[in-house]
């Protein structure tokens, strides 16, 4: 049993082993841990120290959170870690969403291994100052599913915070998974007394999605985490004309491929229409979207992201969608964004009494 963990064979209404009434409440009787619970001493977790100890060398703490799945929190996560790296700060990548890890694909490290030294576990890096630790590295089967109850999930993010040796790190960014569930509770506990400086919330334009994130607003607000702002991901779909497929319906009701014909077409007959972008919403965005959420409950809006293929493709291929010429729409909308955000009045004044 873990210092302070719930064990998870515990009944359901476990006071938890560190408190007062371990092993003696209603809760616990026919429990079969209730005499190692009543006699087990009780005080302070100790790891809380070594995971002092270890996020002393960290500077800055950010979460990347969402209500709902699907959102392209990963996706944010992997491009802001790639864009911070990328203007020579020392960066972490913590994912601690157990049962779905996709840092790994996404930053390009598919296979990789933990490896363990004298300092504890190393991260796997990307470049040398961009390193990464999932639990998408321990599985022996990328296809095996992560069947896990909560004290366990726990435990390991426990574990990465204390046993993993990052060295000196300007950012930790830690991609969480969706919901406000044991992983969001334990992540705050565990870094609440190294302090955090706050959570990017990552959500899509629709009401069903922003029902969810202001949930995980208020929960941040309940924890006493600091919302750093809130992004628009998947904000209507964006890309090259000359880009799109086309298609016609034929009199049978079926559909012909006229997508050569359609670009032979428009580069005889309308050339200054190769480098128009077309723009189409994918969702409902009536409501408002996030930024009308944000205006609502008092939170920055950090600016809005369109659904663009090339940045699809660069997070299925492990890339940073920001190098090359072309880098698609998005590159300029995240650009804004992280820089925005390392700008804004809860980073810049760090980052300045860092420099001096």
């Amino acid at each position: 049993m873990e210092n302070g963990e719930i064990p998870e064979n515990a009944n359901e209404h476990c006071p938890g082993p560190q408190s007062d009434s371990a092993g003696k409440s209603d809760a616990c009787q026919g429990c079969p841990n209730q005499e190692v619970c009543a006699t087990a001493p009780k005080g302070p977790d100790p790891d809380l120290v070594a995971i002092a100890e270890r996020m002393a060398t960290v500077k800055h703490k950010i979460l990347v959170l969402s209500g709902k799945g699907g959102v392209g929190k990963s996706t944010f996560s992997a491009q802001l870690s790639f864009a911070l790296a990328a203007m020579d700060f020392q960066v972490g990548l913590l994912d601690i969403d157990i049962c779905g890890p996709s840092i790994p694909k996404m930053l390009g490290l598919e296979g990789q291994e933990i490896h363990q030294s004298n300092l504890g576990w190393s991260p796997v890096y990307v470049e040398s100052n961009l390193g990464v630790m999932s639990i998408g590295f321990m599985l022996p089967n990328p296809d095996e599913a992560v069947v896990w109850r909560g004290p366990r999930k726990n435990s390991l993010i426990k574990q990465f915070l204390k046993d993993v040796y990052w060295g000196e790190l300007d950012f930790l960014v830690v991609d969480a998974p969706p919901g406000t569930s044991d992983e969001h509770i334990s992540i705050v506990q565990y870094l609440n007394a190294t302090g955090i400086d706050g959570a990017v919330i990552v959500t899509t334009p629709q009401q069903v999605s922003l029902i969810d994130v202001r949930k995980e607003v208020s929960f941040c607000k309940k924890v006493g985490v600091q919302v750093l702002g809130v992004v628009e991901n998947m904000s209507g779909l964006s890309q090259p004309l000359i880009d799109f497929k086309f298609l016609r319906i034929t009199e049978a009701g079926g559909e012909r491929d006229v997508t050569e014909w359609v670009r032979e077409y428009v580069k005889e007959k309308a050339p200054e229409l190769l480098n128009v972008i077309a723009c189409s919403e994918v969702f409902d965005t009536s409501s408002g979207g996030a930024l009308k959420m944000c205006r609502e409950m008092g939170v920055q809006f950090l600016g809005t992201v369109p659904l663009d293929p090339k940045l699809c493709k660069a997070a299925e291929e492990g890339r940073s969608c920001f190098i090359g010429e072309n880098s698609g729409v998005s590159a300029s909308a995240l650009k804004k964004i992280i820089e925005k955000l390392v700008e804004n009045q809860g980073l810049s004044k760090m980052l300045v009494d860092d420099a001096a």
